[in-house]
Formats: structure tokens, C-alpha cells, sequence
């Protein structure tokens, strides 16, 4: 029988929410896979999406063909999870082969059982039906569980937060603690979305750290937290520049970290080994003093549009370097531009892999650009492209 069937037989219904193969042994070929319950012409069947570095390949498989493929593609992986209102099942390989499965009665609740049609409705992580505390004491819904109208657009923010939470999860540890900081984590409507998603919904052991320089606002927040008996969710007043109050992390969150304060919190999860950055970053006006450039004045010369090139040269330059220092980066829109101009997201997950980008310092010399966070790195000091 296929050991796969065994582990994962439980699990492939209707009612269950994804199931994940990530951690490659090998970095070229498939780097992750998930798994989601479809329905096609009213038969239910498991849709994977097998990611590489640069595409994605979609599969409509009968339960047979999952045990089949998921044994085909865990040749290549080291850890496995699956997600069920049931439970949850985590499995890990080590270097040598060796399986350990780890099984929880906490299921995931996130809901799926009656809306599998192909091209389904909009799923968020967090029910905008069911009342959560700390979403009913920050505002954004009623006792009832109904949505504040004019809270909608941070409802909808949270959830597509949680989304890049979801993915970046299986990048992280499965069998310790995880520490996670939250640089200028302001009201923290995300810092405690972040904790009820990994903590209450799907179980894992996080501590969660938030960091402001506000310190009425952070006192409200441990209050509340205190409040919902979040014991590992912490908010303390602090600079980012200066934090010393952890030796390790493996997720950093800066979300709108003012202008500097980004590359302060960058160089710092760098310094860490952070495992995960997930920035937002807020009101560029560093690069917009310092760039010069005759080939592009006659661009420049008009001020709304030398903004916002410096704020988009600003996060390139932070996501090249960020590569520089062993990161594997994507940049990609947090949420519509409809919403907020500041739609920006530096994804960067740990590879190891140190490397110099060809032309990134030319181009800054040519622009007359020292970003602080190139200053503030090892990569910035005695650099010349190759």
C-alpha cells in the first residue's frame, strides 16, 4: 500500500482546506506544491499546483492519482502538511530519509465544503461571519460578527496579509518555536490576525513580538492581548535601529515602517538570518533627495512623478540587496492600488545563496544614490560589479 494513502486518506474530501509539499532537497524543478479540493462537472477532484522558480503547472486529480503524485514529488521534498477540520498531519524527512509524522486534533477551519466550484468565490482566511475579539475591540466588525462597512478595506488588507502568511509558512520550522517580530506594528491589527491565524486556527507554537515607538498605543495592544489570553504575543516599546531583545527570529514584518525604518528593519532580519521578510515599505523620501541624474531630468523635473520613481528605484535597490545577502526575492502588490498607494511587498525567503547582482552599484553611482540600507550591510562596504 502506498505509505502516502495511509497518511493522507483521512483528509481527501471535500472538507479538506490544502495540503502542502514544500522544503526541496534539490533547488532546480518543482520548489513547492499545493493541493485544493475542486469540483469539475459535479466530480470532486484535487487541483495541484506543482511551483517551480518561474512557473506554475496545474494537475485535476482523482484521490488515487494524489497518493501517486504526492510519492512522485516527496522524492524531491521534505515536508508535508495537511490541513482538514479533522485534523492536521505534518510530516518531515530528514537529509537521510528518515519520516517523522506528526498528527494534531486541531483541524483547520478554514471552510470549503460548500463552495468547490472551479472559478469559486473569494475565500477569506478569516470568516467575515464569525465574530473574533480582537477584530470586534480594534473596530472592524460587530459583536454580531457583521463587518464594519468602513472597515472593509482593512478586512480585506488583513486577509490578503494572511494570504502571504499561508504561503510563507512552509519555509519556516515545523518542529521548534517560532519567533516572529513585527517592526512598527502601530495598532497591530496584523500582528494580532498574524497570532489568531497561526496560533488559534491552525496550531502552531509562535511567539509574536510587536514593536513600536508609541507607547500609549503599544500598551493598548498588550492589554488586549492579556485580554484574549495571548500569552506569546508580546508589544513592547522599542526603536528598530537599536532592538537587541532576541538572538533569533525567523520571520520579520515591517508593514509601513517610515522611510529609513524599512532598511533599519531589513539590515537587522539580515543580521538575524531571518528565515522570512515580508516589507511593506512607506514614504521613500531618502532616494528622492539624493537622485541625480542628467539623462532622466527631464523626467525628474516634474515632482509627483521624481516621487514616485525614487520610491520604486528605492524598493529595487532593497530587493537587489536583499538578494545580495543570500535571499531568494519577489516584489509583488499587497493589496489594490485602489486602496492605498502603498501596495508594494518585498517577499525575501532565505537560500544561502550570496551573490553579487551585476550593475546594481553602477546604476547607483550613475543615479548618485547611497541608500541606507546598502550602507548599513556588509555587501555595501569595498563593492564594485564584476
Amino acid at each position: 500500500m502506498n505509505q502516502w494513502k495511509e497518511i493522507l486518506e483521512y483528509c481527501l474530501d471535500r472538507e479538506l482546506g490544502k495540503i502542502i509539499l514544500s522544503n526541496p532537497r534539490q533547488k532546480e524543478g518543482i520548489r513547492k506544491v499545493e493541493i485544493r479540493p475542486v469540483l469539475l462537472k459535479n466530480e470532486l477532484k484535487f487541483q495541484a499546483g506543482a511551483y517551480t522558480q518561474k512557473q506554475v503547472q496545474h494537475y485535476n486529480l482523482s484521490a488515487e492519482e494524489v497518493y501517486e503524485k504526492v510519492a512522485f514529488w516527496m522524492e524531491n521534498m521534505r515536508q508535508l502538511e495537511a490541513l482538514h477540520p479533522a485534523g492536521r498531519v505534518h510530516v518531515l524527512i530528514s537529509k537521510k530519509g528518515k519520516m517523522m509524522v506528526k498528527r494534531s486534533r486541531a483541524g483547520c477551519q478554514i471552510k470549503t465544503g460548500s463552495s468547490l466550484e472551479h472559478n469559486r468565490k473569494k475565500r477569506y482566511i478569516l470568516d467575515p461571519s464569525v465574530p473574533v475579539p480582537f477584530l470586534v475591540d480594534l473596530g472592524v466588525q460587530t459583536p454580531e460578527g457583521k463587518i464594519v462597512s468602513s472597515r472593509y478595506d482593512k478586512f480585506r488588507q488583513m486577509n490578503r496579509f494572511l494570504e502571504f502568511i499561508e504561503d510563507i509558512v512552509p519555509e519556516l520550522p515545523g518542529d521548534r518555536e517560532l519567533v516572529m517580530i513585527d517592526f512598527g506594528c502601530g495598532k497591530s491589527y496584523l500582528t494580532f490576525a498574524m497570532y489568531y491565524y497561526l496560533h488559534e486556527l491552525r496550531g502552531y507554537d509562535v511567539r509574536i513580538i510587536g514593536l513600536d515607538l508609541k507607547a500609549e498605543v503599544i500598551a493598548d495592544c498588550q492589554r488586549l492581548a492579556e485580554k484574549y489570553g495571548y500569552e506569546k504575543l508580546n508589544f513592547l516599546v522599542g526603536d528598530i535601529a537599536d532592538y537587541e531583545g532576541v538572538s533569533q527570529v525567523d520571520l520579520v514584518v515591517t508593514l509601513h515602517a517610515c522611510d529609513t525604518a524599512t532598511d533599519y528593519a531589513l539590515e537587522r532580519a539580515v543580521r538575524w538570518g531571518a528565515k522570512v521578510i515580508l516589507s511593506v515599505p512607506c514614504c521613500q523620501h531618502e532616494l528622492n533627495g539624493q537622485i541625480n541624474s542628467e539623462l532622466l531630468a527631464p523626467v525628474m523635473k516634474y515632482g509627483l512623478l521624481k516621487e514616485r520613481m525614487a520610491a520604486l528605484i528605492t524598493d529595487g535597490i532593497r530587493a537587489n540587496l536583499l538578494e545580495e545577502a543570500g535571499y531568494r526575492v519577489q516584489v509583488l502588490e499587497f493589496i489594490d492600488m485602489e486602496h492605498t498607494p502603498k501596495n508594494i511587498l518585498l517577499r525575501a525567503v532565505k537560500s544561502g545563496e550570496e551573490k553579487k547582482i551585476p550593475g546594481l552599484r553602477r546604476m547607483m553611482d550613475e543615479l548618485h544614490v547611497s541608500p541606507t540600507l546598502d550602507l548599513l550591510t556588509e555587501n555595501g562596504k569595498d563593492a564594485s560589479d564584476e
